[in-house]
């Protein structure tokens, strides 16, 4: 490594940096930025759209089932809107928030200027956008998805969903698994490459912690249900027949794809949230999170328990006795690790004094709802249990729990807490409460009485029902909160147009927080940090007042990288400085990679053959433009002391 500049953080500096870093203004920069902030603040918005059409399928449902014998939809119509709804909250939503918020905030986090593989970065959410529009392209002209966001055969298969419907599905989420893929890549070299010095292994944000786990398990389980996409495309347009008993296939292995992938996926979409609340919670309570060793050990633990439970999605399809047995005792087990982290952040609160702001009433709710989910889903662990409550609204109950009370809050938390950071503003707090308030008991009064309604029997997934089955009603409740939480959501996005324009103006560290983003500019600049800080514990910004070591943090003074578009790369285990490396500039070729290979998905959905062969070649051309070198490569001078 040749010897950096060593200086300080100067006016002179960080106009020398902000030239190196902007972005070009104007259309021009807007396709070709690959900063991570714009990349991730892309991710956030269209993740949040996402959650409003969702939601909105979601309200017509519960029209539909408010009340019996009701006609507001014919049961095709019915089918696509629950399809859809489900693939909506977990693909399109769920995931992609969190990439946002990890994308923004990984390197400000770790002391970076920028992720390890920015086109790759930013290649990841132009196709997770051309894959949303390529989902919602059947839907819109009334030929969306129609088997369950679970898709399962036979009937999904050619001969009981003969249209477009299932292709659509089937292409798009090949498409999508395209960005998790790389994402995930790019999420873990990150995390092992891409840290300030002295930031070793064990001085992570919990944050990152969730999300690198999340990510290599994303690199596992993705090619999965990836592989069952492109076998049931085969079976369909060929008639391969992979999953048709006639033909010698077998329908269950289906299943055992796409759970494989599914169950994993559950805790690839609540661990990073589950990192927003153990950064974002201490701060509130004037304290380090407690036990911050077992809750990282607790969040890796989580996730490779994970991959032994798929199997309880399963409990009711006959499977072997022992089977059964092996993974009922798996997803008992994998409670001991979830329960780390929630006692982890009930005695963060009652050693800490916490000063109670909306952010900390959206993770301290999580808390509650994290216990319901979790103890609706060990009922579900149970192989006798499971046998009566599977394909019930307790399910359903559960998953909502799980995944709106585990994602959608701690993701509404953390907008409350790091907007200052992101925009300068604050977000109003007094708007905030009702925000809260209104979401917290329309969840609860929507959610919770479908327990109820499981246990008397109400299967999942019916497009109507008869009066005097006593489900009618538990079903005008939970239609009365699903509009009362659709409220709270409004009163969100309310507050986040009134703030942006007027919002009160926040400070560097408005919060007091202890981690590095907050030592710097709100809204960041685009080089991130004038100079690479040098870090010597988990609270740099807290260390005077926490007084653990006598070590203290540099973050005035270090290298300076301003000889180009330049950051630091170190060792994977202590963050030991290891090579200075040059980032990409900005490019159009992700967003060209892009529109070839949506253009070749379009060109097999619509059995086009020659569009998908001249598409082929476009893609090869946009991987050339990508690839090829852009300036003359020098012999370094070679590394001094």
């Amino acid at each position: 490594m040749r010897t950096p500049d060593i200086g300080a953080v100067t006016d002179a500096l960080r106009t020398r940096l902000h030239a190196i870093w902007e972005t070009e203004p104007g259309w021009r920069g807007w396709l070709s930025t690959v900063d991570h902030k714009e990349i991730g603040l892309r991710y956030i918005v269209t993740a949040f759209l996402m959650l409003i059409i969702g939601g909105i399928e979601a309200l017509v449902i519960r029209l539909q089932l408010a009340g019996p014998d009701l006609r507001l939809l014919t049961p095709e119509q019915y089918d696509q809107f629950f399809t859809m709804h489900g693939m909506t909250m977990i693909f399109l939503y769920a995931s992609p928030i969190l990439s946002g918020f990890s994308n923004y905030l990984w390197p400000l986090l770790l002391g970076s200027r920028d992720m390890a593989f920015p086109r790759l970065n930013a290649f990841s959410y132009w196709v997770y956008l051309a894959a949303a529009i390529f989902l919602y392209s059947g839907f819109v002209v009334g030929a969306g998805p129609d088997d369950g966001w679970f898709n399962y055969v036979p009937y999904a298969e050619r001969n009981y969903s003969p249209g477009p419907n299932q292709d659509i599905y089937a292409l798009g989420m090949m498409l999508l698994g395209i960005s998790t893929t790389v994402g995930a890549a790019n999420f873990i070299v990150t995390a092992f490459k891409m840290r300030a010095p002295g930031m070793a292994i064990n001085r992570l944000p919990i944050l990152i912690w969730g999300t690198l786990t999340a990510s290599v398990a994303n690199l596992i389980v993705v090619p999965a249900v990836s592989l069952a996409f492109f076998l049931l495309w085969m079976d369909r347009q060929f008639g391969t027949g992979f999953f048709q008993p006639a033909l010698g296939g077998q329908p269950l292995l289906w299943q055992h794809l796409f759970w494989l992938f599914g169950h994993p996926w559950v805790y690839a979409i609540v661990l990073p949230a589950m990192g927003m609340v153990s950064d974002g919670l201490p701060v509130f309570c004037r304290r380090p999170l407690a036990g911050y060793s077992l809750v990282a050990l607790s969040t890796v633990a989580t996730m490779i328990l994970g991959f032994g439970v798929w199997v309880h999605h399963m409990f009711a399809t006959g499977l072997p006795a022992l089977s059964l047995s092996f993974f009922s005792g798996a997803s008992i087990i994998i409670t001991v690790p979830s329960a780390v982290a929630v006692f982890a952040w009930l005695a963060t609160i009652w050693t800490g004094r916490p000063v109670i702001t909306t952010a900390f009433l959206f993770y301290a709710s999580m808390i509650l709802l994290f216990v319901i989910g979790g103890v609706s889903g060990f009922m579900t662990a149970s192989v006798p249990a499971d046998w009566q409550l599977t394909d019930t609204y307790f399910v359903v109950a559960h998953i909502h729990y799980v995944l709106i009370g585990i994602n959608v809050f701690p993701v509404v938390g953390a907008t409350y807490f790091w907007f200052p950071k992101m925009s300068g503003r604050f977000l109003d707090e007094r708007l905030g409460r009702w925000n809260f308030w209104t979401m917290f008991l329309g969840f609860n009064l929507g959610f919770l009485p479908m327990h109820l309604t499981g246990l008397l029997g109400m299967p999942r997934r019916i497009w109507t029902y008869s009066d005097g089955m006593g489900w009618d009603g538990l079903n005008l409740i939970t239609t009365i909160g699903s509009f009362l939480f659709a409220a709270g959501v409004l009163i969100f996005f309310v507050n986040v147009a009134k703030s942006l324009r007027s919002g009160a103006p926040a400070n560097d560290n408005p919060w007091d927080a202890p981690t590095l983003e907050w030592s710097i500019p709100s809204p960041p600049p685009p080089y991130n940090f004038a100079v690479i800080p040098t870090i010597a514990s988990r609270h740099p910004l807290w260390e005077n007042r926490l007084q653990e070591s006598r070590a203290r943090s540099t973050l005035d003074r270090g290298m300076t990288l301003d000889h180009g578009k330049e950051t630091l790369t170190t060792t994977p285990m202590d963050a030991e400085p290891e090579r200075i490396v040059e980032m990409p500039e900005d490019s159009y070729a992700p967003l060209l990679l892009t529109a070839g290979l949506a253009t070749l998905f379009a060109g097999l959905a619509l059995k086009a053959w020659p569009i998908a062969g001249t598409s082929g070649l476009l893609v090869f051309a946009a991987l050339l433009f990508w690839l090829w070198p852009r300036r003359q490569l020098l012999e370094r001078a070679p590394a001094h002391g």
